[in-house]
């Protein structure tokens, strides 16, 4: 058997895992605050229907009545009634590089969110908590983008084909050896689209016939992939040992429905980090459970490359786990490395095999030329191959992570997710508190992503802030300064954890206790 305990010891440092509950009266409030606008939403409704509101939504024309109804379900009721009221905390347009600091644009509304203009206003240098920039290369720095620069003048900005017809150019090999070398794998891939990477790639590796055991937070472009492939789908609970290996071994021991054969391929499919809650995989388990019970597995690693692990090699350094215990590696250039699309990794019959079979590879257009550069600088800085020093940035992340997320808990503020985890989440509830929270922390110029239902539970509102290498401790401060004032004065500070330097370890019961709420 596989002695959990165990595996969870050799990697206390890296399972320092939090999921808090909030108190009873926290939860209590949340539903009444979401009944009262749901309450007030319908009577919104009525007052529209008999003309003593103005209807600003899109409606049926009186010849469509007969057909299925467009706009009846919840979500366009809370879109409608909810959201639109506190829409102006959402897509908000900047106007500069989304560096540490950037530059936002002025709007209001004149109709209650329902349309917005621009007054051509700026909110200059605002710290931006929200980018997905973990490792500061979103930059604009004339020195450090020469290379991108002169790719442009000699390639241009597109490539007008596809890999498979005249569009691959040699700067596409050097970056998938480049990966590949990174990664310490036999071959790999990439893709111009980190979504498709996930969305397309899937259906080539399983299809009717299969299954697969999927995270229960797994990303939407993973479970995309997954309903598109026609296998069969079973959802464990997030990080659940327990609930993945019960599966497992319904699986093998009754096979597929009806029929009870075998399932051709059994593909456990999770992420690296989990971008709404912050959390790591727990992957020495579950490339034991594949090992014993004879499953592939996919690894989504688009928020821990490049922000985790010493040398920023994603989670299978962070837990010293061999890449060639991971069947499907895949993960985006988003984010850590400051471009776009994405790559799969991992035995060279498995890359030779997409490169024929994927939609994405076949059909798509290839990685535009300075978008493949600035990758390849991003990861040549990265490995110290450019004369820098390596994991500097990388170093300085994880440095900003700990303090960061350290400071937020002795304050007082309910945070998801490891230690190690750029992506924190901060708790919120309220649908009142989130909307307050966002405008409070704009007011004093600071840029915030507030995440809602359907994103999140309809009761885990939360705010989302994202680290980077880029902020300095003085940003920092500055940030958790008005934190901690806005925490009083709105009441955010809902944890009743006391938190030191040397927490005392969970057993596997509480951890798994834990895992299963």
């Amino acid at each position: 058997g596989i002695s959990y305990a165990a595996l969870y010891k050799q990697n206390q440092c890296v399972y320092k895992i939090s999921f808090e509950q909030a108190p009873m009266y926290v939860a209590v409030m949340t539903y009444l605050g979401f009944g009262i606008v749901t309450l007030f939403g319908y009577l919104r409704d009525f007052l529209r229907a008999v003309g003593l509101e103005k209807c600003h939504l899109a409606q049926e024309r009186e010849e469509q009545k007969d057909f299925v109804p467009l706009y009846q379900d919840f979500e366009n009721f809370y879109t409608r009634n909810l959201y639109m009221r506190v829409r102006d905390n959402w897509n908000r347009p900047i106007c500069s590089l989304p560096g540490p600091v950037f530059d936002l644009m002025e709007r209001v509304s004149d109709d209650y969110n329902w349309t917005f203009r621009l007054t051509g206003g700026t909110i200059h240098n605002a710290i931006n908590m929200g980018s997905y920039n973990y490792l500061g290369f979103a930059e604009n720095n004339a020195d450090f983008l020469k290379t991108v620069a002169d790719k442009t003048r000699q390639y241009g900005v597109g490539v007008g084909s596809t890999r498979q017809e005249i569009g691959n150019l040699g700067i596409h090999e050097e970056l998938e050896q480049l990966v590949a070398n990174f990664l310490r794998v036999e071959s790999s891939m990439t893709f111009g689209m980190g979504f498709a990477t996930n969305s397309m790639n899937i259906p080539a590796l399983v299809g009717k016939g299969c299954l697969i055991l999927s995270d229960e937070l797994n990303h939407t472009s993973l479970i995309l992939g997954a309903r598109l492939s026609g296998a069969l789908i079973r959802v464990f609970k997030h990080n659940n040992m327990h609930s993945l290996e019960k599966m497992l071994r319904e699986a093998i021991s009754s096979g597929q429905p009806r029929t009870h054969r075998p399932w051709k391929k059994i593909l456990i499919m999770v992420e690296g980090i989990y971008s709404m809650e912050g959390s790591l995989v727990r992957l020495p388990e579950i490339v034991a459970l594949k090992k014993k019970y004879k499953a592939y597995l996919y690894l989504d690693e688009a928020h821990s490359i490049g922000a985790v692990g010493p040398t920023g090699r994603g989670v299978t350094e962070l837990f010293n786990v061999n890449p060639s215990d991971v069947d499907v590696m895949m993960g985006t250039f988003t984010k850590s490395f400051g471009a776009a699309g994405g790559y799969i990794a991992g035995k060279k019959e498995l890359v030779d095999y997409l490169r024929s079979h994927s939609h994405s590879a076949v059909y798509a257009t290839a990685m535009s030329p300075p978008v493949t550069e600035q990758i390849i600088r991003a990861m040549k800085c990265i490995m110290g191959k450019d004369g820098s020093t390596e994991g500097e940035r990388i170093h300085k992340l994880a440095e900003n992570t700990r303090y960061f997320r350290a400071r937020l808990k002795e304050m007082g503020f309910i945070i998801y997710g490891n230690d190690d985890s750029p992506v924190v989440p901060i708790l919120l509830y309220m649908p009142g508190k989130v909307v307050a929270f966002a405008r409070e922390m704009l007011e004093r110029k600071i840029g915030v992503v507030v995440v809602g239902f359907p994103a999140t539970p309809i009761t885990e509102a939360r705010a989302r802030f994202c680290l980077s290498a880029a902020h300095t401790k003085a940003m920092l401060n500055q940030v958790l300064h008005h934190m901690n004032e806005v925490g009083d004065h709105l009441c955010l500070k809902f944890s009743r954890l006391k938190y030191s330097s040397c927490p005392n370890l969970h057993d596997e019961k509480d951890f798994e206790l834990g895992m299963s709420k």
